[in-house]
């Protein structure tokens, strides 16, 4: 095997660790975890980079002097903000899993512009879905209808900005909130990178109705996904209990990059 490509990470939480973890276990051979940025707990921070044997820097300049060929970014939309125009235009390919970021226009433009400039690449990580390559086929042949459901655990919706007083002591499914994807981010901008993801690669974050539902007795997350079309129909039904299959579908980026063949 050839030099290793440098790769690092934007955050040190619970989805960081999922990638490092699959490092640690073989799963990336062709990479190697030099570095990681921190985030606002720096004791969590520093016990990452003790746990995984990798420097943990506060400044994103400092990652970038490094010359790292992949960063993975697991921390936030704001991040994103603050970093990924830099980090493309450095030259640095980006992996993103805050893909709620790209619900701003201008910033999703600016990224463009800057990976252009750099010469490298902006990957989307499908996070707790899947499904885009029907969605973008669909999205090729013709007009098409996108809606979405997602079902939350009550104590999790509770803690949504949105009206959920009482939502604890439901006994029945409530809706809690139904617009399109854009509006949905507008109101939810840490909550809905799964909606945004989906709406880009179909109908857009304006065509995209989206549905939020607490459930009783409901734990982890459900999305139930249809796309309708002249030629097409897709029913999708995706549910996962905790959110490190967003941390997963980054490792699966890393493994299809690299790959010779390519999903």
């Amino acid at each position: 095997m050839g030099k290793k490509l440098k790769l690092m990470l934007l955050g040190c939480g619970k989805l960081s660790g999922v990638i490092a973890k699959a490092l640690e276990s073989g799963l990336l051979p062709e990479y190697e975890l030099v570095a990681a940025l921190s985030g606002h707990n720096k004791e969590k921070a520093a016990d990452f980079g003790n746990e995984y044997h990798c420097q943990v820097y506060d400044n994103v300049d400092d990652l970038l002097n490094l010359k790292p060929d992949y960063i993975v970014e697991a921390a936030s939309v704001q991040a994103v903000k603050d970093n990924g125009e830099k980090i493309l235009s450095s030259g640095s390919n980006l992996v993103l899993l805050s893909i709620g970021a790209l619900a701003d226009d201008s910033l999703c433009q600016r990224l463009k512009q800057a990976a252009i400039q750099g010469g490298a690449r902006l990957f989307i990580a499908s996070g707790a879905v899947g499904g885009f390559d029907i969605l973008r086929t669909a999205v090729l042949m013709g007009p098409i209808k996108m809606s979405i459901i997602s079902e939350k655990d009550p104590q999790v919706a509770a803690n949504m900005p949105l009206e959920t007083e009482g939502i604890e002591d439901i006994t029945a499914k409530k809706t809690i909130f139904t617009g399109t994807a854009r509006q949905a981010i507008e109101k939810l901008p840490s909550q809905m990178n799964v909606a945004i993801a989906l709406a880009l690669a179909s109908a857009g974050p304006e065509k995209t109705d989206i549905e939020i539902q607490a459930v009783p007795g409901f734990e982890g997350d459900r999305y139930k996904i249809q796309l309708e079309g002249q030629q097409v129909k897709t029913d999708l039904n995706i549910y996962s209990r905790t959110s490190e299959v967003a941390g997963w579908s980054a490792v699966a980026v890393l493994r299809n990059i690299v790959s010779p063949v390519v999903f």
